[in-house]
């Protein structure tokens, strides 16, 4: 039976962590499969990946160990330091073209489908536009014998001139949203919020310090 994500969705951790496994077996396939340490890198890249994430080896460990009993990862032997590859087509039973659309859903949050054509270039090269919609038809109208459908088409956004596709790998996400995160990437999302916080607040006593070295009223600093 392939993965079903309504019985066992993934988590938005494990999504990257699988979709970056997808994304190095096919852009850097000299140093797959990988290592926990590189799996960490590729996970929290601050370019190609939204939301960015801030991830550490547990976190990361765990997810892999997730994933292997869902057999969308497995361990490979013959090495001293332990390495990762996924699983990706065989476990969830979809085509090389399906996979690397929905891998790059997992990487970089809804796109159009030529947004999706540019940037699989590294990964599969679509005739055109037209392939990259069939196979995400065929994605969206699987049937509930194979594990059901895949991806969702949002409608378009304000002021956006196409409508957007979201993954469902990581369980439903309300297709009337125009954000640019599905609910299941909502824990990066919140990362990247206290991160901002955080230089917020260093920013903030840095200007004060230099108000009081100035001479300045502590109100100077709120300006």
């Amino acid at each position: 039976m392939p993965f079903d994500p309504t019985s066992r969705p993934l988590t938005a951790i494990e999504a990257r962590v699988l979709a970056t496994l997808m994304e190095k077996a096919r852009t850097v396939p000299d140093s797959y499969p990988l290592s926990l340490n590189a799996v960490v890198t590729g996970c929290n890249q601050k370019t190609t990946r939204d939301p960015v994430m801030n991830l550490g080896d547990a976190q990361v460990q765990e997810a892999l160990d997730a994933l292997k009993l869902l057999s969308l990862v497995f361990e490979t032997s013959g090495s001293r330091t332990t390495r990762y590859e996924h699983n990706f087509q065989r476990g969830v039973g979809v085509p090389e073209q399906s996979a690397v659309l929905l891998g790059l859903l997992m990487l970089r949050g809804p796109q159009t489908a030529g947004e999706l054509r540019i940037n699989a270039e590294r990964w599969y090269r679509f005739a055109d536009i037209s392939s990259v919609e069939a196979f995400l038809d065929e994605l969206q109208e699987r049937s509930a014998e194979k594990g059901g459908p895949l991806v969702v088409l949002r409608p378009r956004a304000p002021g956006a001139r196409e409508p957007r596709w979201a993954h469902l790998l990581c369980g439903p996400v309300d297709a009337n949203s125009f954000g640019s995160s599905t609910e299941g990437n909502s824990p990066g999302l919140q990362a990247r919020v206290d991160t901002l916080e955080g230089d917020v607040a260093v920013l903030r006593a840095t200007v004060q310090r230099l108000c009081t070295e100035l001479g300045l009223p502590p109100e100077a600093a709120a300006e």
